[in-house]
């Protein structure tokens, strides 16, 4: 039996994987001693091992053929293939005419050593991952509230223990089902929930209060709430004095958003808003926690702002049992925008402009500080500029065929190319179009390192052996500097072996804001996993004492942030004023209705993987439209009627599902499918100006019924 964590959302759950009965793979079984899902699973986990098997996942190297079709052919072939499309591209245009394109399931060493790659060996700018279309909005306005991004500043065990949560746009009973104990076991507690959605979630059905704003107004909703904290006399004045800057702008922002001009704009009736504010304020204890339907908007950052003031306000960050916490989606989601696979970023959430990062990451790295190049183009923006400024691009772990927003526009962005190789698991839609395609490993044929939404380093281990023909990426990198890294022995640089690649991790972000350099896999191992930052221990002065020469003092880890200071300069959390503006597409006479996407139980993120399990999509077998009743007989649909969905960038076609659980002047899509009911073939690509996270949750559409 070998105790590892689930492939798929940020929880990293536990799970014990063993040899099938019929000597067939791996069965999964239940991981009591893990605190996160203490046992529990949900039915992706469960029927996870089902990718692992052969007729499902890639098996061998595939290389286009002068036919146009892909076929099988030897490692050494494809290698070549690769090392030429990229060396030819990077010498005929320039290192920034090659791009890297990673993921946030990709575990710590390989975020690491792909980061790494694309600025030693290709020397391009142009890299970046999918993560960006997920929580980079909260990140930014972590750093700009607390001066550092940790998902969750405290772990999910202190949510029941805690008063009230508003929970923002996130609906964990469907995208992390184990994580709904947490909220169930609060309101036995004694504790409310209310929950922030435009939809009757099966989450919203479990609120206290359900608050249902039009999509694209939550910030105006944090802003009215603010509104009336202050006007109730409600604000923690000491709090704010002692431990916050920059009050005096937020409030005055704030008091112009007075309460029925927020109903206006939001759709969220004034007694609610008032019901709202005193079940927060009302404990000693409260959380606020968003997830992606604040987040991925065009005015993102400025959003999530907006509920962390509201927790400032009320004096909640930083003091036990209380705070804002980000619900991290994908499976590496926080290790993955930690350590050098965003374009603006170094390991140990260094930045790439700031000089000092740059002089330590150049000396673990062996090479020049001058020689690292600056930052480059965001997620969309990468895309976008393919087969014009970025001749050829490496993908790891990525579908953006599906996942990108105007994801039509972006497939042909990457059909121009001269050159694509894509290291996946399965042969995904992105992967179809690749000129080389190489078999990885995956979660149970590897050892390697994830970071949970909590902060909390987990080690995966290797249950099963992978099929002959398939390698990991770390001997993916290893190969291709061999190949593309010029003079002496690059490949040396890029060790196959995960444990040493976290060893040079470790110390490339030693003293960084998310420093693992006092964390081993041993630890890991012993530990049930370690909360960063966790400095290395620090040697004892050379007039200590023999025995405290002897053993120097292994830093515990920290599971909770904030509760002496914050991350800034001066240590205090800083408010930052902002101001409702509307959505980049708001509803007009041609497109007279919201569009807002999401996830479902069964399907995970682009379901390149999910969709190839017969339980999963038995559960959710395709694409649908959820509408109103009246959206429905305005335009002649019954249930299950084929619906278009049509926006400004294309046309989606999906069964009608129709419930009055949706507010009747929105309709939404979940986005795990290709083709014609791909739902981010509709999707806005408007970008907030400082997270650069596109507006995937509200563009305007209009519903045509299809009629045979």
């Amino acid at each position: 039996m070998t105790s590892t964590h689930c492939p798929y959302c940020a929880l990293q759950c536990g799970m014990n994987l063993t040899p099938a009965a019929d000597g067939r793979g791996v069965e999964v079984s239940e991981r009591a001693d893990f605190p996160v899902n203490r046992g529990a699973l949900c039915v992706k986990g469960r029927t996870a091992p089902a990718v692992l098997s052969s007729a499902v996942r890639l098996t061998s190297p595939l290389v286009r053929s002068a036919a146009g079709t892909l076929e099988p052919a030897s490692w050494e072939e494809a290698l070549d293939r690769i090392a030429e499309g990229l060396g030819g591209a990077r010498a005929h245009h320039g290192a920034d005419a090659v791009g890297v394109f990673g993921g946030g399931g990709l575990t710590n060493e390989k975020a690491y050593a792909l980061g790494k790659f694309a600025r030693v060996v290709l020397g391009t700018s142009q890299i970046d991952y999918n993560g960006r279309f997920c929580m980079s909005s909260a990140a930014a306005a972590g750093n700009l509230a607390f001066g550092l991004d940790r998902g969750l500043p405290f772990p999910l065990e202190d949510i029941p223990r805690t008063g009230c949560v508003i929970l923002v746009g996130s609906n964990p009973a469907e995208t992390m089902p184990p994580a709904l104990r947490y909220f169930t076991e609060l309101k036995e507690n004694g504790g409310t929930l209310i929950v922030v959605d435009p939809r009757r979630t099966r989450t919203a059905e479990q609120a206290d209060l359900h608050l249902a704003p039009r999509p694209g107004t939550d910030l105006a909703l944090a802003l009215g709430l603010l509104h009336l904290v202050v006007a109730e006399g409600r604000t923690d004045e000491e709090y704010i004095r002692e431990r916050t800057t920059g009050w005096e702008d937020t409030r005055a922002a704030a008091m112009a958003h007075w309460p029925e001009y927020v109903e206006r704009i939001t759709g969220v009736p004034v007694p609610q808003l008032r019901e709202a504010v005193r079940l927060f304020c009302a404990p000693e204890h409260a959380m606020v926690l968003t997830a992606r339907g604040p987040e991925q908007q065009a005015k993102g950052t400025d959003t999530v702002s907006a509920w962390i003031n509201l927790a400032l306000a009320t004096g909640r960050p930083g003091r036990p049992l209380s705070g804002y916490g980000c619900l991290t989606g994908q499976g590496n989601g926080q290790g993955g925008r930690e350590h050098g696979q965003k374009a603006d970023q170094l390991p140990g959430y260094r930045k790439l402009t700031d000089p000092a990062a740059r002089a330590h990451v150049a000396e673990v790295w062996g090479v020049a500080p001058d020689s690292l190049p600056g930052p480059g183009r965001s997620a969309y923006e990468l895309l976008d500029a393919l087969g014009t400024d970025i001749r050829a691009l490496l993908l790891m772990g990525s579908n953006p065929v599906v996942s990108a927003p105007r994801a039509a526009h972006i497939e042909e962005r990457i059909r121009s190319l001269d050159f694509l190789a894509v290291c996946d698991v399965v042969l995904s839609e992105t992967a179809e179009l690749a000129d080389v395609v190489l078999p990885v490993t995956q979660w149970a044929e590897e050892t390697g390192t994830t970071t949970n939404l909590e902060g909390r380093v987990l080690l995966r281990r290797r249950a099963v052996t992978p099929p002959p023909d398939v390698r990991g990426d770390l001997e993916v990198l290893h190969e291709l500097a061999a190949r593309l890294g010029g003079e002496g022995s690059p490949e040396k640089r890029f060790p196959t072996d995960p444990e040493e690649v976290f060893e040079e991790l470790r110390r490339a972000s030693a003293g960084g804001p998310a420093d693992y350099s006092g964390i081993t896999y041993r630890r890991l191992a012993e530990e049930n996993g370690v909360f960063w930052p966790c400095p290395a221990p620090v040697a004892p002065a050379e007039s200590a004492e023999p025995a405290e020469r002897a053993v120097a003092e292994v830093h515990p880890g920290t599971p909770r942030l904030f509760l002496d200071r914050f991350a800034t300069g001066n240590g205090r959390a800083r408010f930052v004023p902002v101001s409702h503006r509307a959505a980049a597409e708001e509803p007009d006479e041609e497109y007279p209705v919201l569009l807002t996407t999401g996830r479902v139980v069964a399907q995970y993120q682009s379901g390149a993987q999910t969709r190839r399990v017969d339980e999963l999509n038995a559960a959710a077998p395709g694409p649908f439209v959820e509408l109103h009743p009246r959206l429905a007989q305005r335009i002649g649909a019954a249930e299950g009627d084929p619906v278009a969905v049509v926006s400004r960038r294309g046309r989606a076609v999906a069964p009608a599902r129709i419930t009055t659980a949706i507010r009747a002047d929105t309709v939404f899509m979940p986005f795990h499918w290709a083709g014609e009911g791909r739902a981010n073939t509709l999707t806005n690509p408007a970008l907030d100006p400082t997270s650069r996270m596109p507006e995937f949750k509200a563009c305007a559409v209009r519903l045509e019924a299809v009629r045979p």
